[in-house]
């Protein structure tokens, strides 16, 4: 064989080893330690038909989420592992040890301090002030303008036009803490990095 069939046969073979990287390209992992609200959210995004995004909600706490992320994980091979968990009234132990562990084991967390309806406010008003998860149910329904489920299979479609805004206020809000402090910056969202990634499938 030529030096130049050689090299042809190597490359070859050496396609044939590689997993397919478009088909990897597009498959997450979405764990959710809620069961309804943010699987529901997540579930409504508008993605390419080539994409696999797994979404599971868990209802576990937020270190338990972390365990079964990485379980979940020897399944397939995906670009990306991410965990979406509240600060809520988790003691700040399990928080922080949540946080480092998905840190070494190269997991994405979306956290929201105090509770992931913080997500939806920011897409009508900037709030850098701390409330009770009771609170922000009474804002969101308010700028909707209609009681609000968890469980909803429109709030994606209903906060689209303004999610802009929200990803805007949301980085605004992280700016105010220096240095970051995850489990006492009240309030705070890191669900807009975990958007954007998702945005990048649909509009690539």
């Amino acid at each position: 064989m030529t030096s130049r069939g050689s090299r042809i046969e190597r490359n070859r073979r050496y396609r044939e080893r590689q997993p397919d990287r478009f088909e990897l390209r597009q498959r997450f992992l979405i764990v959710c330690e809620g069961e309804k609200t943010e699987p529901s959210y997540f579930r409504q995004f508008p993605l390419p038909p080539d994409s696999v995004i797994e979404v599971y909600g868990l209802g576990a706490n937020t270190l338990g989420l972390v365990k079964q992320a990485v379980k979940l994980r020897r399944n397939a091979r995906y670009a990306q592992v991410w965990c979406v968990f509240d600060r809520d009234s988790f003691p700040a132990e399990n928080f922080n040890a949540a946080l480092a562990l998905a840190q070494e084991k190269d997991i994405h967390v979306a956290y929201s301090n105090e509770a992931f309806e913080l997500w939806y406010v920011l897409h009508f008003e900037y709030l850098n002030s701390g409330i009770s998860r009771k609170d922000y149910i009474l804002k969101l329904e308010s700028n909707l303008g209609h009681p609000y489920a968890k469980n909803s299979e429109s709030i994606y479609k209903e906060l689209y036009t303004r999610q802009a805004i929200a990803i805007q206020n949301a980085r605004k809000l992280l700016a105010e803490y220096r240095p970051r402090d995850p489990v006492n910056d009240n309030p705070s969202t890191t669900v807009h990095l975990l958007v954007e990634q998702l945005n990048r499938l649909f509009w690539k």
